[in-house]
């Protein structure tokens, strides 16, 4: 089964910067496209907001909240994707998540199976 973990979260200034990263691990899979998510502290349910989604044979699209402060990195050979914050906001406090849209198969087998993975989180605070 495919896992995902994010590091890198923390408490930072208003104005400075993070970088936050994703790693899959697993058996045999491919990572098709890996997306950041955030849930900002008092969101009622479990609405996460979508950051940013990556092709990983492409490019990323960003939201207008983060474009231009935010970018995001792949190192495709360690099946981790980074996302590099900049002038970060008190706005920007919340659990950062990463999910992938995977597809996963065992030695000997024939057919891929699709699927999504969620990562645990990781905390971003941003205060003075």
């Amino acid at each position: 089964q495919v896992q995902l973990v994010e590091s890198g979260g923390g408490l930072v200034q208003p104005g400075g910067s993070l970088r936050l990263s994703c790693t899959a691990s697993g058996n045999i899979f491919v990572l098709d496209i890996v997306s950041w998510y955030r849930r900002a502290p008092g969101h009622v349910g479990d609405y996460r907001e979508l950051l940013t989604v990556t092709q990983m044979n492409g490019g990323t699209n960003y939201a207008d909240s983060v474009k231009g402060r935010f970018s995001v990195f792949k190192d495709n050979a360690k099946n981790t994707l980074y996302l590099q914050m900049n002038n970060l906001k008190p706005e920007d406090t919340a659990v950062y998540y990463c999910k992938a849209d995977a597809r996963e198969t065992e030695a000997g087998a024939v057919e891929w199976r699709s699927l999504e993975v969620w990562g645990q989180g990781t905390l971003v605070t941003v205060s003075s």
